[in-house]
């Protein structure tokens, strides 16, 4: 059956889904999701593990056994879980990676936010976690920040196949840009192939949430899609590479005043992927209206662009403090999930002392 997310991928652009948990697996629910609905990747986060583990006895057993074998710090035992939810997933996409000849089918793992202003320890702990994967359609995802850029440009030279997360700006995505081409070119140097892929994920109904605060109500929800609008029309492309392609990730709406399918359809662009969490993507599924496509040329974003800028807004100080928030929230998020698995670890070491003094 063809649904308005079937039109997206006849367009051209890749319809990930922003969500992962260990039902979603062993039920075929993800398989049904490629068949049904043409979702060709998945990404995760912090919050979406947090809620599979706290919500179910679905990683009970899982985490029962890591502890038996000796590990019980909370983020040795959330790999042990997250890389075999993320290595099941990719094996459902992997007819979708080898058939795109390596550009799309891929499942994505974050780094811990403790590592978003470490450089080196984005790296090490990026290349190790990517081998444990052990999976080509497999993506490690490094946040946009400062020295976030240094870890991009060595995991791509070593091979790594990145996400880049919290970007809000041009001026962050310039950067971002720059430092994939910089590892191809150290790649093309050293004599390496350039089988590597990289996304950027540009974080959408978060800016108009906060650029609404500032912005005369005729100006609101205008520049979320302006920002991708020009960052598309400014990608960069390296001749005989992979492209490093823009995702549009926050996509569902913020504001009840727009439809829930408002960011979906306004971005529906060739080349690019949308992430979408499960009630975007079935509610895009239901009614979503693919009208037209992005603009090419940038026109229509440098309409609205300059009317915010001439009501004070700051684009690349407002990218800065929405990556700020970004990075704080996700910490608070990673927080929560490790403090999720030190209590469900803490049930699981009761029940079993329960059952050995049952007579």
């Amino acid at each position: 059956m063809s649904t308005p997310l079937h039109r997206l991928q006849d367009l051209g652009q890749s319809v990930w889904y922003d969500n992962i948990h260990r039902a979603l697996l062993d039920s075929g629910r993800l398989r049904e999701y490629v068949d049904r609905y043409a979702v060709s990747g998945v990404t995760s986060n912090p919050s979406i593990f947090e809620q599979a583990i706290s919500g179910s006895r679905d990683y009970d057993d899982a985490l029962r056994l890591a502890v038996e074998h000796g590990t019980d710090d909370p983020e040795a035992l959330f790999w042990e879980v997250a890389i075999r939810d993320i290595q099941d997933a990719a094996d459902v996409l992997r007819d979708i990676y080898e058939a795109s000849g390596g550009s799309d089918g891929f499942v994505s793992l974050e780094l811990p936010p403790r590592l978003s202003h470490d450089t080196e320890g984005s790296v090490q702990l990026g290349a190790e976690l990517f081998t444990r994967l052990d999976r080509p359609n497999a993506m490690i995802k490094v946040p946009g920040t400062r020295e976030g850029i240094g870890a991009i440009e060595e995991l791509t030279v070593f091979g790594v196949n990145v996400n880049v997360t919290l970007l809000f700006s041009l001026e962050q995505w310039r950067a971002v840009a720059d430092a994939y081409l910089r590892g191809l070119e150290r790649r093309v140097d050293a004599g390496d192939d350039l089988d590597v892929a990289s996304v950027a994920s540009y974080f959408i109904s978060r800016i108009d949430a906060k650029a609404n605060q500032r912005l005369p109500s005729e100006l609101h929800n205008r520049l979320g899609v302006a920002s991708a609008q020009l960052a598309h029309w400014r990608r960069l492309s390296f001749s005989g590479v992979r492209p490093q392609r823009l995702l549009w990730a926050s996509t569902s709406t913020k504001d009840p005043e727009l439809s829930e399918t408002f960011y979906v359809s306004a971005l529906a662009k060739a080349g690019t992927v949308n992430t979408m969490p499960e009630a975007t993507m079935l509610a895009f599924a239901r009614a979503g209206e693919v009208v037209g496509t992005m603009p090419t040329d940038g026109a229509e974003a440098q309409g609205w662009v300059p009317r915010a800028v001439a009501e004070g807004i700051d684009l690349d100080a407002l990218g800065e403090e929405l990556q700020a928030e970004g990075d704080t929230s996700f910490a608070d998020a990673f927080e929560r999930l490790l403090a999720c698995i030190r209590t469900k670890v803490g049930k699981l070491r009761s029940e079993d002392e329960r059952r050995k003094v049952r007579p």
